[in-house]
């Protein structure tokens, strides 16, 4: 396991503001991911990435389920340890089985959401694989399933901002939860 390049150093007068954010984080989650005190390096980013992904998974109509395996996905195709590892103690919390979680990286029609879920799982997917092949249909079966604009806009959006904090992960070496460990 290699050493992450940037070890998060909170600004010198942003401390609360970053303990409080943390202090949201851990009520929630029950700790802090290392992926996110990465993010205490720059708070208002922070409080952006930390926004985002409460409405995610609170306000939007995605759902925590369907959200998490969107990220897991993503991450998976992304080769995010970090990610992957985090996402799938999420799914298995959830009370879906590891196998069945697993089996989706391999074959996207095994991912264990429900039938609505999935046109919308595969235009997220192919937002961050093949974003220009991306058509009309691919929204229009989406909408079929049920989902609006705003709920196809909420995965997309999803799919592309994990794969840009799987790349920030990946540039600065967060490969797995403990690598900040005092």
């Amino acid at each position: 396991m290699s050493q992450p390049l940037l070890t998060p150093q909170i600004p010198a007068g942003e401390e609360a503001r970053v303990a409080a954010l943390y202090g949201t984080i851990e009520a929630r989650l029950g700790f802090v991911p290392d992926g996110l005190r990465l993010y205490g390096i720059s708070p208002p980013l922070l409080e952006t990435f930390v926004g985002t992904v409460g409405y995610l998974n609170t306000e939007s109509t995605l759902g925590p389920r369907l959200a998490a395996m969107i990220r897991y996905l993503v991450s998976s195709q992304a080769h995010c340890s970090f990610c992957i590892d985090m996402n799938e103690g999420f799914l298995t919390g959830m009370g879906l089985d590891l196998a069945a979680i697993r089996a989706a990286r391999g074959d996207l029609e095994a991912a264990p959401v429900e039938a609505r879920e999935r046109p919308l799982l595969r235009l997220a997917l192919k937002a961050v694989t093949k974003p220009e092949q991306v058509s009309a249909a691919d929204l229009d079966a989406a909408r079929a399933a049920g989902w609006d604009d705003r709920g196809i806009f909420d995965a997309v959006a999803l799919a592309t901002g994990n794969r840009a904090f799987n790349l920030l992960l990946a540039t600065f070496k967060v490969e797995h939860q403990g690598v900040f460990a005092a």
